[in-house]
């Protein structure tokens, strides 16, 4: 170890040469230790790191993984993995080497969080407990792919929670009615109605401006998305490649939107049609439900409610997948699948009906013996 201690500032130092990820060898210093094993454990941790060791904390594995994704994730997708790395993961996980993270520690880990709760006393949704789990299965498969770890024992243990929640709520058409005839601000009127008859989703609303319509064509052209980043809003790309699309709009909500625009002060096209917030929704929306009596969701199940009505319109899966903008067919059908009606049972009745008179038997004579 190449430790000293500063005669000035009484205070320890490591100086020591390493060879860096293109093979060559470079000096590195740490000053500012107030004890000599301080000083000798960062060194350790660094050439640990450096030499792609599995003795390296889980911490430190965080770090490289973290400055891995920085430029291959959207802005928003790397705050949420922050969030979680830092508010699930790190407190456990965060001193223990990486080849000392045993299926067993990661047991009683999924455990904890099952048992445990949020700040309002409810339990974590099944669908967040995969999230989390998942978030550590991606950082153990980076060192396992990267760092030579043995094996992942996040993927031996086995995730938790579910993909997608048992229950899907959603509003029929006649909810929605009941619903937006409580609205009676123009902002929330339009917001509500777009979102329910375009399946758009929360941040590409907020990313609309007047110049997404062509009120010619009746078309809603897709192409950006909101967010908050770190207090600072930002509009960029949609989630997926295709989510930037083209979405046709009924003639009711095409003159919706231009009475809205029509009432705005000092107005230009290309700004945000709505320069609202997330939560500013949230609050007009259950505020509509509580006033109308109908059954409180989320802002996001009104997406869902725009699905469903195209399903019982008779929509098909490819139209509904293409209209949401999902990048695989498969995602609309792991999430939409079970709302279509029996369609092998539809097909069995049909082919009762086109045939099955004429194949009826009229009984036979004589039965056959078996051979």
């Amino acid at each position: 170890m190449s430790v000293y201690k500063d005669p000035k500032t009484g205070k320890w130092y490591c100086k020591f040469r390493y060879t860096d990820w293109t093979g060559k060898r470079v000096q590195k210093k740490k000053c500012g230790f107030l004890k000599k094993s301080e000083a000798q454990a960062w060194e350790r941790e660094f050439l640990a790191k450096s030499s792609m060791s599995c003795d390296m904390s889980f911490a430190s594995l965080v770090e490289l993984y973290t400055q891995d994704c920085q430029n291959r994730l959207r802005s928003t997708t790397q705050g949420t993995k922050e969030h979680i790395i830092r508010t699930k993961l790190l407190p456990v996980f965060g001193d223990t080497p990486i080849n000392q993270i045993t299926p067993v520690m990661v047991r009683n880990w999924q455990n904890q969080l099952m048992d445990g709760s949020q700040n309002d006393g409810k339990g974590y949704s099944k669908t967040y407990l995969k999230t989390i789990h998942n978030q550590l299965s991606a950082i153990l498969n980076y060192a396992v792919k990267y760092y030579n770890l043995p094996n992942n024992p996040a993927a031996i243990t086995g995730s938790m929670g579910k993909g997608q929640a048992d229950t899907m709520l959603f509003w029929t058409e006649a909810e929605f009615k009941t619903f937006i005839k409580c609205i009676d601000k123009p902002t929330p009127y339009c917001i509500f109605n777009l979102l329910f008859y375009t399946g758009i989703r929360e941040g590409e609303l907020l990313a609309l401006s007047l110049s997404d319509f062509d009120f010619g064509t009746s078309m809603l052209h897709i192409s950006k998305n909101f967010a908050k980043v770190k207090g600072e809003e930002v509009i960029q790309e949609p989630k997926t490649p295709k989510s930037k699309r083209d979405i046709t709009l009924p003639a009711f909500l095409c003159k919706i939107v231009q009475d809205y625009a029509a009432r705005l002060v000092d107005y230009e096209p290309h700004e945000r049609l709505f320069p609202v917030t997330k939560s500013w929704i949230t609050s007009q929306l259950a505020r509509g439900c509580k006033k109308s009596g109908v059954k409180k969701i989320r802002v996001h199940d009104l997406r869902h409610s725009h699905a469903s009505l195209l399903i019982q319109m008779g929509a098909p899966i490819l139209l509904v997948s293409e209209r949401l903008g999902h990048e695989k067919i498969q995602t609309t059908l792991q999430l939409y699948s079970h709302l279509y009606p029996d369609e092998h049972g539809n097909m069995a009745q049909k082919l009762e009906d086109s045939s099955g008179a004429d194949l009826a038997p009229a009984g036979w004579q004589n039965p056959e013996k078996p051979s």
